[in-house]
């Protein structure tokens, strides 16, 4: 734990105000709404190989090319739509990442149609309320992935997602609040559930 009072990787020792504020406002703070889910799983995906700042810097880039994250625009995504975002320097130009990205949209939008949100879905494989870490425990206890993640990616595997291993879908349940992984000592700790 740090003396500034949050996790020691929010404290951005290299100067990106947006890695304090991420730590702040965003990570480990339930999501709900579809987009944003979907916004996260992908940014993940695209994380894959680098680091989380390099995608946090991008990430405006990336909500312009991605049209906001709108699963059912991404998913109707076509070459020309590939082409731009391949020719876009402002965000990660993998081809096998942005294929799995419009390809997990179409995905997505199948299990939104079968369980009427990907929040429900998520409800059915991740305990709540979300894990939380003991007072003793260090960043070097973070797991980096978990039974529930193994099994969350294999279901999301099976149903077609790609770029979705297990350590991929923790860190995305990091992300979006189903565990939370803040550290005593962080203004953010809630501590075990009693």
């Amino acid at each position: 734990m740090s003396d500034t009072g949050r996790c020691p990787w929010g404290n951005d020792a290299a100067g990106d105000p947006r890695m304090t504020a991420y730590h702040d406002d965003e990570w480990g703070v339930p999501v709900h709404a579809d987009d944003e889910l979907f916004e996260r799983l992908i940014l993940e995906g695209f994380q894959a190989g680098l680091s989380w700042r390099t995608i946090l810097n991008k990430r405006d880039a990336f909500r312009a090319a991605y049209r906001g994250f709108d699963p059912a625009t991404v998913a109707a995504f076509g070459e020309a739509d590939r082409a731009r975002l391949m020719a876009d320097s402002g965000i990660v130009r993998n081809r096998a990442k942005v294929d799995a990205s419009i390809g997990n949209a179409a995905a997505f939008l199948v299990i939104v149609d079968a369980f009427g949100s990907f929040d429900a879905y998520l409800k059915t494989l991740v305990p709540q309320p979300p894990a939380r870490l003991g007072p003793d425990a260090t960043m070097a206890d973070l797991p980096a992935t978990t039974p529930v993640s193994d099994a969350l990616s294999a279901d999301l595997r099976r149903r077609g997602f790609r770029f979705v291993g297990s350590t991929i879908v923790y860190a995305f349940m990091q992300s979006v609040g189903l565990v939370d992984d803040h550290v005593a000592g962080c203004f953010r700790y809630q501590g075990q559930p009693g």
